[in-house]
This record gives C-alpha cells, structure tokens and sequence, in this order.
C-alpha cells in the first residue's frame, strides 16, 4: 500500500523567506506558458504575435490567475469559512485556488488585451488556449505535494492506492495525479497537436473549454467531492457543476467556427 509522503511544503528557505512547493509549481506553470508561447510564434508567425504583446498577456495573466483563482475558491467553495476569517483570503501560500475562478480572471485579462491591441477576444483566446493545460499540470502536483483534494476510497487491491495519513487510513486514488494527467498533459498534447495548422476563429478557444470540461469531469469521478456552494447534488460534483457551462460554452464556439468556415 502506497502512503504519501507529507512533503514539507516549503521547498527551501532564504533567511527568513520560505519558498513553498506550491508556489514554484506556478512559477513552473508560467514559465511553461512564456516558453510554448515563443514557439508557437516562432510556428505561426502569421499570428502577428509579437514578444512585447506577450510579455504585456503574461504579466496581467498572472494577476488574473492569482486574483480570479483566490476569489473563486472563496466564493464557489468556502464562502462561510472565508466570511469568518476574512484575513485568511490573502493567504494564497497555504493552498485554495480554484480554476473555474482562475478561468474567469484570465478571459477578464483576455477582453481588456484584445480591445487594447485591436484584436478580436476570440483569436487572443485561440492563441491562449493551447499553452495553458501543462500549467494546469503542474498545478495539480502542487495539489499532490500539498496533500490536498485528495482522492475518493480506492479498492485496496488497486496497486497505486494511496493512505493520506493527515486524512485517515483508508487507501484513496491519488486523483491529483489523474488531473495532472488529463487536463494537463493529455489535453496540452491534444490541443497542441489541434493548433498546428490554422483553425477558424474560436475553434481552439472552443476546444480548450470542451475538453478541459469533460477531462475534469472525468476526474471528479475519482476526487473526493468538494462540500462547494451546490455540494454534491443529484450525484454531481462541484467542480463537474462548474464545468458544465465551460462544455456547453465550448460546443457552441466548435459549431460557431465550423459555420463560419463552411461560409467561406
């Protein structure tokens, strides 16, 4: 039986500063974003993108990830809690990020870049889309290495079965992991593969928002459900509630772009 294995969440420390796990996953997760956005420009120069447009993206992105991420995890899934202890909100060290809220913040960002630079939201969105999900990835080992959002009870038999002992001692999936996975590295590989070669306006947005709804979907199988605003209602987790309007949202920018292009 695997047992995790309570990483230290600090990474190492510098004096009195303590440079947390978690925090170098996002310092993981944007690195990766500046480095595929340079050579998806370098693939697709017909884009326009220049390297002064996406350093202006990425720094606002940051904030939108971080502020949308933070607000969305106090109000979609601990709003008692945070009304409590208000101070609590800013302490985005100790974990709580949620992305649906993160998702909200970045097409915030994504409205305001598009109407400054001249550009439709849409064509900023299909740049964007492919080179978030390894983010989302490294993410997700951040949740692993914090020990949080643990997974539901696995059989015991299940060779990768896993006790997180600051839970209990019953043998879990370790569905941080199985995100990491699929809305991570799965869906980068699909969706990088997808936007090789041009796509109509909002396919790739569309497909980032279909895919990414079904893959967490298919995760929240295996995760423990989060309590949330809606809980665990009619046998349907929060976060599958959450992504529910991302695959909607996203069959209709698919069927949108594909009647766009049969237009001609």
């Amino acid at each position: 039986m695997l047992v995790h294995p309570q990483f230290d969440p600090v990474a190492f420390a510098i004096g009195p500063l303590a440079v947390r796990w978690y925090g170098l996953m996002y310092v993981a997760a944007f690195a990766a974003f500046y480095g595929l956005a340079r050579l998806r420009m370098r693939q697709r120069p017909e884009t326009g993108w220049t390297a002064k447009d996406l350093d202006d993206l990425l720094f606002w992105g940051v904030i939108g990830v971080v502020v949308g991420g933070r607000l969305g995890h106090v109000l979609f899934y601990q709003p008692g809690y945070y009304l409590a202890h208000p101070v609590e909100i800013i302490a985005v060290w100790k974990g709580g990020m949620s992305f649906h809220g993160g998702l909200l913040g970045v097409i915030a960002v994504l409205l305001w870049h598009a109407r400054r630079h001249g550009r439709r939201m849409l064509e900023v969105g299909d740049f964007v889309a492919p080179l978030v999900p390894l983010g989302l990835m490294f993410g997700r080992i951040g949740n692993f290495i914090n020990g949080e959002l643990w997974g539901r009870p696995a059989p015991p038999e299940l060779p990768w079965a896993m006790i997180f002992p600051h839970v209990d001692a019953i043998p879990r999936h370790p569905s941080q992991l199985y995100q990491a996975a699929l809305e991570g590295l799965l869906l980068f590989v699909l969706l990088w593969l997808y936007t090789r070669k041009p796509r109509p306006v909002g396919a790739a947005s569309g497909a980032f928002l279909v895919g990414y709804g079904v893959l967490r979907s298919v995760g929240e199988l295996f995760r423990q459900p989060d309590d949330g605003i809606f809980g665990f209602a009619l046998g349907v987790s929060m976060g599958q509630w959450l992504s529910l309007p991302m695959i909607l949202a996203g069959l209709w920018l698919l069927l949108r772009a594909r009647r766009t292009s049969a237009r001609g």
